[in-house]
């Protein structure tokens, strides 16, 4: 093959990738199934509980086509099952602007933006967070739909085994992109999760994938389980259950497909709504959002939906932008890991931050050591959901989605619709704070908000400055000999003062979705680091003293 051949061979090729990869709403409409319709009612005969949903539903004169495939197959075989369709342009043939809005692209967010960063959220969190697998890499997000392909490319999640196709050229690509049509296994042979490049940790596991994806929700039991007729569980080697997802945030996490109502899927937040202790922050709530489980198990085993009585985005958006566990730890109270195997590794507190120490000391959990001052600290996640509850905000009736989500008009068509590029206010004011706030422009609401935003920022620096003192402190009672039982004593301080940190390293909006709460939760942690900080000096002060 010639240099010049060879040259028009890749650019082609590439031009064929990216053209293929981007697909508009026409291309979704084009790519409707080409079946027959069916018979709904001969559907009915088995699926009695979507009959429920369906027959009384929005979608009732949908067929059951649109997003199921080998329908005449499975009507012929009962054993042949269909295929169930989890691409976004199964809804996106009927709801163009929404399908259109999600995947809008944000060209001024970059891509692998570290956290770490000296400018960035928490320029010490490596300190603070050694040797946590989130130390190796931590990116602020972008859009959700680059969720799925951003987590498996991650150096933390699977030691550096998914690589982009295209290599670096692929931040280049937006619209409908599919995970395994941009990325590859540089491994394929090997089957063993590990490290494989430098400065890489294996941290991934398949709980923390349902909050990329719902490709697998037919495949998964209710807590991943790992039980007879399943796919996939929470004990999946992760590597190889990330290969069968290919869509972020799937239309159906929210919506019901057969019914058409809002909803919840994910199964630990069915189970924090659901158990005994009714101690979440939603059982308090006189206002909650009713909702209505559903065991949809027909396939042998437990399988859960909850339907909500309304739309309710603090329950919608509260099955990802929420604190929860997704990783093996280790047991308080005796020291030994806790493992996939146990449910506790797919657990939602729905707690807000000051009732957080005590939940995952009730719950016999942490997630891990810290490597310099030896205590058992606690992983955040996301915590939006609960930080917004009882803010000022939410007390005002403001939903997630009438800030991040907010009605949009079509120039041409004149239609309203929920933009779903679910993104920072700042981005649509007008249709935002402004609706709210009439008496702002859009300079003053921009100003609010970053005016905020810095203020709490400051308070973030001065919590992990005084966490850093305390790590640091540790250190310097080691090497004169300060005993053991005054380090333990400390080490409780360092608990608690990272939670008051590290929750709002986690919480996307840096505070600003509860400011109050932030404000008294990051100096709350001042105050405790300052304990352990006195607690320590008085040993070490002592132990020179005897010498």
């Amino acid at each position: 093959m010639s240099k010049k051949f060879y040259v028009f061979f890749v650019a082609v090729l590439a031009l064929a990738l990216v053209g293929g990869i981007y697909h508009t709403s026409a291309d979704a409409q084009k790519a409707a199934p080409a079946e027959k319709p069916v018979k709904v009612e001969t559907c009915y005969g088995c699926h009695a509980p979507i009959k429920e949903f369906h027959a009384t539903g929005k979608h009732k004169d949908v067929n059951c086509v649109s997003c199921h495939t080998g329908l005449d197959k499975h009507v012929a075989n009962v054993k042949d099952r269909p295929v169930t369709r989890t691409d976004h342009k199964a809804c996106g043939a009927c709801h163009k602007e929404q399908y259109e809005s999600f995947f809008t692209m944000n060209w001024k967010k970059l891509a692998r933006i570290e956290k770490a960063q000296p400018k960035e959220k928490a320029p010490a969190f490596d300190l603070l967070m050694m040797p946590h697998g989130f130390t190796k890499e931590h990116n602020i997000q972008r859009s959700h739909s680059f969720m799925l392909i951003d987590h498996l490319l991650i150096d933390r999640g699977y030691g550096g085994r998914f690589q982009p196709k295209a290599g670096w050229a692929m931040f280049g690509m937006s619209g409908d992109l599919k995970a395994w049509d941009v990325l590859e296994d540089r491994y394929p042979d090997v089957k063993e999760h590990k490290a494989f490049i430098p400065e890489s940790a294996p941290a991934a596991n398949p709980v923390c994938l349902n909050c990329k994806s719902q490709d697998h929700i037919l495949k998964w039991a209710y807590m991943g389980d790992p039980v007879t007729g399943t796919t996939w569980s929470r004990t999946s080697k992760v590597f190889e259950f990330a290969k069968d997802l290919n869509h972020a945030l799937n239309c159906y996490m929210c919506h019901d497909p057969h019914a058409a109502k809002p909803r919840v899927v994910r199964d630990a937040l069915i189970q924090a709504l659901t158990r005994p202790q009714a101690d979440t922050l939603w059982h308090k709530d006189p206002k909650r959002t009713k909702i209505d489980v559903k065991d949809m198990g027909l396939r042998g085993y437990t399988r859960k939906i909850a339907l909500l009585e309304k739309t309710d985005t603090k329950l919608q958006c509260g099955q990802c932008h929420v604190e929860y566990n997704c990783n093996p730890g280790t047991e308080i109270s005796t020291g030994k890991p806790i493992t996939m195997a146990d449910q506790r590794t797919n657990h939602f507190p729905f707690k807000d931050v000051f009732q957080m120490y005590d939940h995952y000391n009730a719950l016999d959990f942490r997630d891990f050591k810290h490597a310099i001052t030896g205590a058992l600290l606690w992983k955040a996640q996301h915590p939006e959901a609960e930080t917004y509850w009882n803010s000022k905000h939410d007390k005002a009736g403001v939903q997630c989605s009438d800030c991040h989500m907010p009605k949009m008009t079509d120039p041409k068509t004149k239609k309203t619709y929920t933009s779903h590029w679910q993104t920072n206010p700042k981005n649509y004011l007008k249709e935002t704070c402004l609706k709210c706030h009439p008496d702002w422009n859009e300079t003053k609401a921009a100003y609010v908000i970053d005016s905020v935003a810095n203020h709490l920022k400051g308070k973030a620096r001065k919590a992990e400055f005084w966490l850093t003192r305390l790590i640091n402190k540790f250190e310097e009672a080691k090497a004169v000999g300060v005993d053991e039982e005054t380090l333990k004593q400390a080490r409780v301080q360092h608990d608690k003062a990272h939670i008051h940190w590290e929750w709002w390293t986690a919480e996307t909006s840096a505070g600003f979705h509860n400011i109050d709460q932030a404000k008294l939760s990051l100096t709350t942690g001042i105050v405790d680091s300052k304990k352990g900080i006195e607690i320590l000096q008085k040993a070490i002060d002592t132990k020179r003293a005897a010498k």
